[in-house]
């Protein structure tokens, strides 16, 4: 008697499992069909050294690395400290990542451009 005042009624996350699965099945799909089609205005314009169409493939990733992390590591049910934390922590890491890339492999670019080093390989 007294286990059925004290039950925990557990809800059913089907629906949610769903919408995360929708949401980045999307996401991955507008990837897949800019990678295939290569709009040439997307590829002809330059933002910041690199072609938009980059840009966009890295802040649809960061994105779904965002969403798989609110949604799987459960951040929506935690403090807002925690979350920011664990999340932002991340997402500038990643963000100082692709700036020392793009940086180095720029400088890269144009010692061999310039001739200083062969293409040798």
């Amino acid at each position: 008697m007294a286990h059925d005042s004290t039950a925990h009624h557990h809800e059913s996350n089907t629906k949610r499992i769903w919408q995360v699965f929708a949401i980045l099945s999307v996401v991955t799909i507008v990837e897949v069909v800019l990678g295939i089609i290569r709009p040439t205005f997307l590829t002809n314009t330059s933002l910041v050294g690199m072609h938009l169409l980059n840009w966009i493939f890295i802040i649809l990733t960061l994105y779904k690395a965002y969403y798989i992390a609110w949604a799987f590591m459960h951040m929506e049910q935690e403090t807002k400290g925690l979350r920011r934390a664990v999340v932002w922590s991340g997402v500038f890491l990643a963000i100082y990542l692709i700036f020392i890339l793009l940086t180095e492999g720029d400088y890269i670019y144009e010692v061999y451009k310039n001739g200083y080093i062969a293409w040798d390989f």
